[in-house]
Parts: C-alpha cells; sequence; structure tokens
C-alpha cells in the first residue's frame, strides 16, 4: 500500500478506469458480463444500493483493495453516504480484518478527503 505523500486515490481510479476500457476493448464479452453482474448485484432492492456500496466500502477494506475503496468510497457518496456512515462502514471492516485492515480504513479516510468535494450525491426519488 502506497502511503507516500504523492499518492492520490483520484490518480489510482483514472488510471484502472483507462486500463479498463482497454482490456475492454480486446475482451468485450468478458468485461460486458462482468459489467453485467456487478450492475445486477448492486441494483437497489431489498437494501438499497447506497446501503450496498457501504457493505462494499467494508468488504474492500477486508480485502485491502486500494481500487475498490477508492470505486466504492465515490460510489458511496454519490448514493449520499455521508464521511460517517463510510467510516463507520470501514471501521466494521477493520473488526473483521484485523490490524492490516486498519491500514485500508486510512485510505478509506483519504478517499473521502480527496473525493468528497467533487462528488455530487445522486437526487433522491422524493425530491
Amino acid at each position: 500500500m502506497e502511503e507516500a505523500e504523492g499518492f492520490s486515490i483520484r490518480k489510482e481510479l483514472r488510471i484502472t478506469q483507462e486500463l479498463g476500457r482497454k482490456v475492454a476493448r480486446e475482451y468485450p464479452e468478458f468485461v460486458n458480463g462482468l459489467v453485467a453482474f456487478d450492475k445486477a448485484g448492486m441494483a437497489s432492492g431489498a437494501l438499497p444500493r447506497k446501503t450496498k456500496e457501504l457493505i462494499a466500502v467494508a468488504l474492500s477494506v477486508v480485502k485491502e483493495c486500494v481500487y475498490c475503496i477508492g470505486w466504492h468510497v465515490r460510489a458511496a457518496l454519490r448514493e449520499g453516504a455521508t464521511k460517517d456512515e463510510i467510516m463507520e462502514a470501514a471501521f466494521v471492516g477493520c473488526v473483521l480484518g484485523g490490524g492490516p485492515a486498519w491500514m485500508y480504513v486510512k485510505l478509506v479516510y483519504k478517499a473521502i478527503e480527496e473525493l468528497e468535494p467533487e462528488v455530487k450525491p445522486k437526487p433522491s426519488k422524493s425530491e
């Protein structure tokens, strides 16, 4: 895990998105299937999408996935999650992941700091 001063969640997300587009051009059947699977699994149902994104933040901490943290923190913010909700989800991940997961909780905090100012939450359906 990078903790250097110059480390940027935003930059890491941009790099993975660029690589993802390249992979999608070469392997569209696989990527399209994966995107459909993700869309179905993360859609609102018995659990609203915001809750699913908070669960994904916790799992990203447990799995120690920097890219997943950035992706799901941004998605949770878009779904209207607050900083406190996202951090609490990360702490749940830390409880399950132990000491090593604590290193990644710090990245959740950094992701919120970087991404929150630029992410506009989706309007709620009641608006």
